[in-house]
């Protein structure tokens, strides 16, 4: 199902818009986010988010089949080297943001993550007046945490800034990783390092009590939807898309992420929360509308099959025959 319809993405271009793709991604993403915090208690942070990798990677080498060994011979030293990076950003991405989700509400840690892809899209404007963006954006997440009343994590707090430094490096790597492969090859591969990367602490924690069978369903079905279909629909989408482009445009993700947190966990923001999380999401706007950097380059004529050129070659012929 999942390849069917990244294949039809992929043909059909302009007809699906790569911003509606990063959409349906934030959706899947923070829905699994949400049901993974009711599993905490059964197997820990760290064992769920090893759990989900590892049923993840499972899941997509199943689903490219022997294609993906083919994609292995023929890859580089560098191409791989790229996964391995990629791997384990993802790894740590992940891990941390469920250690942070165990402390904090989903849309404070949502929005502190969100820090690495605006100062991404702001330093590849490379104009100085634009940092007023992140000065929003860290404004918002002051008004989120809300540090003066003395009831923010502070562990919780950093696993989250150290989340948003992950996905800065992510984004960057998903854009190597997707030219070089092909993502359910890329993220295949990528998964399944984090898989080994997470083992150590999740290990642990998920096989220390041996967990029910309805846990591990449960967590076969949410690593469907999260890691799998929004890592898959953003290694797509940044194939179309510049990282700036994409950094801003996922200035929605804060906000969506908060209305998931009210609607599957019950986590409703205080008023103050709100104007944050208003915040951070005008910044995401505002460095949007200031963003002016073009899109991927599109690939050369000859990497384009069934293009004709006999034209062309036809009418330079005849104007090296026309007289002087």
């Amino acid at each position: 199902m999942f390849t069917s319809f990244l294949s039809r993405a992929r043909v059909q271009g302009p007809r699906v818009p790569a911003p509606l793709l990063v959409l349906v991604g934030m959706f899947s993403l923070h829905t699994g986010s949400a049901f993974t915090v009711h599993l905490f208690d059964e197997v820990g942070a760290q064992g769920a988010t090893w759990l989900r990798l590892t049923f993840a990677a499972l899941i997509l080498m199943v689903m490219s089949g022997p294609s993906l060994w083919t994609a292995v011979r023929r890859a580089s030293r560098r191409e791989l080297g790229s996964v391995v990076i990629l791997g384990t950003v993802s790894a740590g991405m992940m891990a941390f943001f469920s250690e942070a989700t165990a402390r904090i509400p989903l849309g404070t840690a949502t929005a502190l993550e969100f820090l690495g892809p605006l100062v991404v899209a702001v330093v590849a404007m490379r104009r100085r007046s634009e940092t007023v963006w992140i000065a929003a954006a860290v404004l918002g997440v002051l008004l989120l945490t809300r540090p003066w009343s003395g009831a923010a994590d502070p562990v919780g707090i950093g696993f989250g800034l150290a989340g948003a430094v992950t996905v800065a490096l992510y984004i960057i790597l998903t854009q190597k990783v997707g030219s070089a492969f092909r993502p359910v090859h890329g993220l295949a591969l990528s998964m399944l390092v984090a898989s080994v990367a997470v083992a150590p602490m999740g290990v642990p924690q998920a096989l220390a009590d041996p967990p029910d069978p309805w846990v591990l369903a449960s967590l076969v079905g949410i690593a469907l939807i999260y890691p799998i279909l929004p890592f898959l629909l953003e290694m797509v989408a940044l194939q179309r898309m510049s990282r700036s482009a994409f950094s801003v445009f996922a200035s929605l993700e804060p906000a969506v992420s908060l209305v998931m947190g009210m609607l599957l966990i019950a986590q409703v923001p205080t008023l103050v929360q709100v104007a944050g999380m208003m915040l951070v999401v005008a910044a995401g706007a505002g460095a949007a509308r200031s963003d002016h950097t073009p899109g991927p380059p599109e690939r050369r004529d000859r990497d384009r099959p069934g293009r004709p050129r006999r034209r062309l070659r036809t009418a330079v012929r005849r104007r090296s025959l026309e007289p002087a």
